[in-house]
């Protein structure tokens, strides 16, 4: 017999021991017929059908240090750069569905920017297709990030090395760079041991910051409202999917911005024929604005041709009738009533043109 089975019946006892002692002390508030407090909220249907969707959906995984890919020299001596690992987006072309679809894996741990930001973007600053600029924006955020970061981990490490003065000539502007957040945290993050631990804390705020811009989604032109959650079939795997498609919002509420339907006029008229087709019963707006400016102008100079002939042909009696009445009265225009015959030219003419 070992001695592992030799404290079985120890063990056994305890267990019963203690198992009683709580069904004793439990009992004096009404064990076993008080159930207690519940373990669990009743949760309405729709909210804990969404709950258990979203638990079961992946994770978008990073890495950090970065996967080692070196593509030049200095990568292949000093490591890699930081580099953004962004949630792809695919996008797609359909005749029911239109042009600019496009679809993204669906995961828990994805983010978004707000609606009312997103528009803002869109329809004041107008970004809409070109995201370029916001992707760079991102990019730049998050090598700042893992840059400062780096200046904390110096800043901790020379805190350590009591025989270097960080306040001295090169190490101050380190100092200056990072000692602010003590100042900030110093009364929130209490000292453990007697060790100041503001900067990890502070370390790891930055790397949660930099972290989140993986997982930033642009979505234009939709707004992330326009989502339609999914599956589809992707490498051979159903997959949980957000898809954006067919016209987004904001290009019917308003105006589509006038460079895109330059560009669908001058080198992609398959597309402005099938937005012309497909959303011809809503008043939206597809030409750009010299085409309608043109068109308007070359109306208006026909509206005026139209109505200059016919008021030639309705009116041709004009002048016979001027002249009749000159001869009827045997008007002789001289020097003094010049202006009063001219008066009498214009209200005939009113009274034609009003007839």
């Amino acid at each position: 017999m070992g001695l592992d089975e030799k404290f079985i019946p120890i063990r056994t006892a305890f267990y019963d021991l203690t198992s009683n002692s709580f069904k004793k002390i439990a009992g004096f508030f009404g064990y076993p017929d008080n159930p207690g407090m519940p373990t669990i909220y009743d949760l309405p249907t729709e909210s804990y059908t969404r709950s258990k969707f979203l638990d079961n959906l992946p994770v978008h995984r990073t890495f950090w240090p970065p996967i080692q890919r070196p593509e030049t020299w200095f990568e292949m001596i000093f490591g890699p750069s930081p580099k953004i690992e962004s949630v792809p987006r695919y996008i797609y072309e359909n005749k029911e569905e239109g042009f600019y679809n496009f679809y993204i894996e669906n995961y828990k741990n994805i983010y978004f920017l707000p609606d009312w930001l997103s528009k803002f973007i869109q329809v004041q600053l107008h970004i809409c297709l070109d995201i370029t600029f916001l992707e760079t924006i991102r990019e730049v955020l998050f090598v700042g990030l893992m840059v400062y970061s780096q200046v904390v981990i110096l800043r901790i490490a020379l805190s350590w090395f009591i025989y270097i003065n960080p306040y001295t000539f090169p190490w101050c502007y380190i100092a200056a760079a990072v000692d602010w957040t003590e100042d900030v945290l110093q009364g929130i993050v209490p000292a453990i041991l007697g060790v100041n631990i503001t900067g990890s804390v502070f370390l790891g705020i930055l790397g949660v910051l930099a972290d989140s811009l993986n997982h930033l989604v642009f979505t234009m032109p939709f707004l992330p409202s326009e989502g339609e959650a999914t599956k589809l079939l992707i490498n051979q795997q159903m997959k949980d999917v957000l898809v954006f498609h067919y016209l987004p919002t904001l290009w019917y509420r308003y105006p589509i911005p006038n460079d895109i339907r330059e560009f669908w006029y001058n080198e992609r008229p398959d597309i402005l024929e099938y937005m012309q087709k497909a959303y011809k019963d809503l008043d939206i707006q597809f030409l750009p604005n010299n085409v309608i400016t043109e068109f308007n102008n070359q109306q208006l100079k026909v509206d005026l041709s139209n109505v200059y002939d016919s008021l030639i042909i309705k009116d041709t009696s004009i002048i016979d009738r001027f002249s009749s009445e000159l001869l009827t009265h045997r008007i002789v225009i001289g020097e003094n009533d010049f202006f009063a015959h001219i008066q009498i030219i214009n209200e005939h003419l009113q009274t034609l043109l009003t007839n």
